[in-house]
C-alpha cells in the first residue's frame, strides 16, 4: 500500500459567496480531459509542458464573433493578426473561415504567402517596413497600411520601379477616452497630421488610397471607445468623398479586444466584466450606420482582432516538480512550465485547474516555475486543493501571443499540440533540442580546444 503523503496542519479563513478580502473561493472542476481527450493521455504521449490548442473552439469562437458583427453590418471581413499566433495549422483555421492575413514584418508576409494567402487578402501593418518589403507588397496588389510620413515618402519613390500603382490606406491615432493614447502608431487625427498625409497621396497620384485604419489600444475594455474611433475615420471618409470625390473602400478598426482572461488587480474574472463580441459590435457598426454614408455605399469593415479569438482556445499542461512552505509559512507550488512559456502571466490571472480529482480542502498558494530566476512566478496568489509531485494542472486562456513571445530560456520550448474536431491528435510544433537551439551557433577553431 502506497504511503500517503504527509500534509502539516494549517489553518486558514474560508470565504464563500461574494469575495471579500481574502478572494474567491475557487470551485472549478478538474480539467481531466480537453476536448474529449485525457490530459494524463496527453502527458504520456507528448511530454509536460505541453500546449494544447482546441480547433474546435477556435471555430466556434470566430463564427460567433463574425455573426456578431454580421448580423449588425452588410460587409464585414476579418484578418487574422499573425503576430497573435502564428503557428501555421492556427493561421490556416482562420483561413479555412474566410479570414484575410494582417501581419506586421517581412517574414509575417513572408509566411502568409507561403501558407497559401493570396497576396491581395494581406494587410501589411507596422512602423517598421523595409525597402524591399514595401516594393514586394506593393507588386503583389496588398494592401499597405502608411504608418509615417518617412514610410509614405519611400514607398512614392519606389513607384517609378513598379508595375502597378500601390494600395495603400494610412493609420490613424486619436483620442477616444483611452489612455496612454496608442499616439506612437499612424497620424493622429486631431492635430491634422493624418489630413497632411491624405493630401499628399491624394496629391501625388501615385498611391491609391483605399482604406482607412486604427488600432486603438490592446485589452480595451471599453466598447464605447470603438464606437468614437470608428466614428473618426467615418468623418474622414466622407471628408475625402467631398474633398476629392474619392471613394474609401474601407474602415479597418484594427483588433486590441479583450478575450477571458483577467487582468491582474481585477476585483471580479475577466468572464464576468469584459465586454462581449456583441457589445464591441454594436458600438461599431452603430456609429457607421449613423454616419452620412450612403445605404448603397457602406465601406467594407474591417477587423483584425487576435487575442479575443484565440486565447480561450489554448492550454498548457504542466506537472508538479515540487511542494514547499515559504519563510511565511505560505505554501509554494513548482511547476515545470515558467514565464519563459507562459509570458502573459506577467499581466493575466490565468485560470489554473488541476488535471485530476481532488479533496475539498484548499490552500492560498503561489504558483513559480521552473526557472532559477525569482520572476518566474505564474501566479502570485492562488488558492488550489494539495497537489502532489507528478501530478498535472491545466492553464488556461493560453492562446494569445505566448506561441509567439516564448522563449529559449533555461529550458527548451515544448511540443505544441493541436485537437481537431473529431478528438484526434496533431503535432503542430516540434519540442526544441539542443541541436536546433545551438544549429546556428560557430565556435572559431581555437575555442574548440578545452584541455
Amino acid at each position: 500500500m502506497e504511503k500517503k503523503h504527509y500534509e502539516r496542519p494549517h489553518i486558514i479563513k474560508l470565504e464563500t459567496g461574494m469575495p471579500g478580502k481574502f478572494g474567491m473561493r475557487n470551485d472549478s472542476p478538474p480539467t481531466t480531459h480537453i476536448d474529449g481527450v485525457a490530459v494524463k493521455e496527453l502527458v504520456a504521449g507528448y511530454g509536460s509542458p505541453l500546449f494544447v490548442i482546441s480547433e474546435s473552439t477556435t471555430r466556434s469562437v470566430y463564427r460567433k464573433a463574425y455573426k456578431a458583427f454580421s448580423t449588425r453590418y452588410p460587409k464585414v471581413q476579418f484578418a487574422w493578426s499573425y503576430k497573435t499566433n502564428y503557428l501555421s495549422a492556427v493561421c490556416n483555421i482562420f483561413h479555412q473561415e474566410g479570414s484575410w492575413a494582417e501581419v506586421v514584418s517581412g517574414f509575417e508576409y513572408d509566411k502568409a504567402v507561403a501558407n497559401g494567402v493570396d497576396p491581395a487578402k494581406i494587410i501589411f501593418n507596422g512602423p517598421g517596413k523595409s525597402t524591399e518589403d514595401l516594393r514586394k507588397a506593393a507588386e503583389n496588389g496588398s494592401l499597405i497600411h502608411i504608418d509615417h510620413l518617412d514610410e509614405l515618402y519611400t514607398l512614392t519613390d519606389l513607384t517609378g520601379e513598379l508595375t502597378r500603382k500601390p494600395l495603400v490606406a494610412i493609420r490613424v491615432n486619436m483620442d477616444t477616452g483611452i489612455y496612454p493614447m496608442w499616439d506612437r502608431f499612424g497620424f493622429n487625427y486631431e492635430n491634422g497630421q493624418a489630413w497632411d498625409a491624405i493630401n499628399k497621396i491624394m496629391m501625388s497620384g501615385k498611391l491609391e488610397l483605399v482604406g482607412l485604419h486604427t488600432h486603438i489600444g490592446t485589452f480595451i475594455m471599453s466598447a464605447g471607445a470603438y464606437g468614437i474611433a470608428a466614428s473618426k475615420l467615418a468623418d474622414l471618409a466622407l471628408g475625402i468623398k467631398q474633398k476629392f470625390n474619392h471613394d474609401i473602400r474601407y474602415i479597418d478598426m484594427g483588433g486590441g479586444f479583450t478575450s477571458k482572461n483577467t487582468l491582474k488587480g481585477s476585483y471580479l474574472p475577466g468572464s464576468d466584466t469584459n465586454p462581449s463580441f456583441d457589445d464591441y459590435a454594436e458600438a461599431i457598426t452603430s456609429a457607421l450606420v449613423n454616419s452620412g454614408f450612403k445605404p448603397d455605399n457602406l465601406p467594407l469593415l474591417i477587423l483584425e482582432t487576435g487575442r479575443a479569438l484565440i486565447d480561450e482556445a489554448g492550454y498548457i499542461i504542466t506537472t508538479v516538480i515540487a511542494n514547499k512552505r515559504l519563510s511565511t509559512g505560505r505554501r509554494a507550488t513548482i511547476i515545470d512550465a515558467g514565464v519563459n512559456l507562459l509570458f502573459t502571466s506577467f499581466w493575466y490571472q490565468h485560470p489554473v485547474t488541476p488535471a485530476q480529482g481532488f479533496s475539498q480542502y484548499r490552500e492560498e498558494n503561489a504558483l513559480y516555475g521552473p526557472l532559477c530566476m525569482n520572476i518566474d512566478c505564474v501566479r502570485d496568489s492562488i488558492t488550489l486543493p494539495l497537489l502532489n509531485k507528478g501530478e498535472q494542472l491545466v492553464i488556461h486562456y493560453t492562446g494569445a501571443y505566448n506561441l509567439t513571445q516564448w522563449m529559449q530560456f533555461i529550458t527548451l520550448r515544448p511540443k505544441v499540440v493541436l485537437i481537431d474536431q473529431d478528438s484526434k491528435t496533431h503535432i503542430i510544433r516540434e519540442s526544441e533540442s539542443v541541436t536546433s537551439v545551438s544549429g546556428f551557433e560557430k565556435t572559431p577553431d581555437y575555442l574548440n580546444i578545452i584541455k
